[in-house]
């Protein structure tokens, strides 16, 4: 069922790209608790299991339900381009327990048995102390799971801005919408996400904020209720790429037996997201051949394709990333 986000004459010059760590965090607590979104995240989830081990992410996972509401002002959107996680955990402490316990409850509401749980009812009675207890845990998340890999995380959630910000340059806002994913659609006032509930939402001239994820993936996101600004969350290109390590001369070998030689270097090739013809040039190989092997690879699970416009750009799947990293 549709979300919809309904755009006046002022929100279509509110609009904005911004990477947020907090979000980050959010969602690779939320990753971890989910098997079907591990598929990009195998290295990532060895390097922090001694970590993840040191933490009781129970309370978070009881606001994070498969469908439904999280608590916004856990992950806002976040407050400009490039902030830091120490100034947005700084608002998550700063909240109006007030509001933040309408928030848990909507939550709560979410997940059967959450609501007559022990630490549900805790919260409800004092949801001051459930803001501290949550901006707590969600800090020391932060320092176990995310800030260590952040360096990584931020350039390519800054990659993805950089790219997207120069599509909205040559198209305009209209056609950039439904590159980001294939489940958002424009009809020039309405933005329609394909998303697991319906509602409404006027911007109301709060303009759109827009935003990579790494660890969202495979979903959109929105739903963000006011005060907040409107915000959709989508999956950041060249997830693919993101954990690899070089595979050794050994892996390199046996992918070129496994594969052939130019089926191999099509895959290995893909670190991000390329056409046909960026391949083609790259690798000094016919457009013809590039798009057989592409065909063959795409058949066999290894990539994905999705339109940009007049382009169609192939990355890895989860299978083909774990090919060319040797296995991992």
């Amino acid at each position: 069922m549709p979300f919809r986000l309904c755009f006046g004459d002022d929100d279509l010059m509110r609009c904005r790209f911004a990477v947020s760590p907090l979000w980050e965090t959010q969602e690779a607590v939320r990753t971890l608790g989910r098997p079907d979104r591990h598929g990009y995240h195998p290295r990532w989830l060895r390097r922090i299991r001694e970590a993840a081990r040191g933490l009781d992410l129970a309370p978070l996972w009881l606001l994070m339900p498969v469908r439904g509401h999280s608590p916004d002002f856990l992950g806002p959107p976040p407050i400009g381009p490039t902030a830091t996680f120490e100034e947005e955990i700084a608002g998550v402490r700063a909240a109006d327990p007030v509001a933040a316990r309408s928030d848990i409850a909507l939550s709560l509401a979410d997940t059967p048995g959450a609501l007559e749980s022990p630490l549900g009812r805790a919260w409800l009675a004092d949801p001051g102390r459930a803001v501290r207890e949550l901006a707590d845990l969600t800090e020391a998340a932060w320092h176990a799971l995310v800030e260590p890999e952040w360096p990584r995380l931020r350039a390519l959630l800054e990659a993805d801005v950089a790219f997207h910000s120069r599509r909205l340059a040559e198209v305009g806002l209209g056609a950039l919408l439904p590159e980001l994913d294939r489940r958002l659609s424009w009809d020039g006032r309405t933005l329609t996400v394909d998303w697991h509930g319906e509602h409404v939402r006027e911007l109301g001239g709060q303009g759109l904020v827009l935003m990579p994820s790494v660890f969202s993936w495979p979903e959109v996101v929105s739903g963000f209720e006011a005060p907040w600004q409107p915000t959709v969350v989508y999956p950041a290109r060249g997830l693919a790429g993101l954990w690899a390590e070089p595979g050794g001369a050994r892996a390199e070998a046996a992918l070129t037996r496994l594969l052939g030689r130019g089926r191999a270097a099509v895959l290995v090739a893909l670190e991000e997201p390329a056409t046909t013809s960026s391949l083609a040039h790259r690798l000094g190989l016919a457009p013809s051949s590039v798009s057989a092997h592409l065909t063959v690879l795409r058949g066999a699970g290894l990539l994905a394709s999705r339109r940009y416009g007049h382009q169609v750009l192939y990355e890895r799947t989860p299978l083909g990333m774990a090919l060319v990293g040797g296995g991992g």
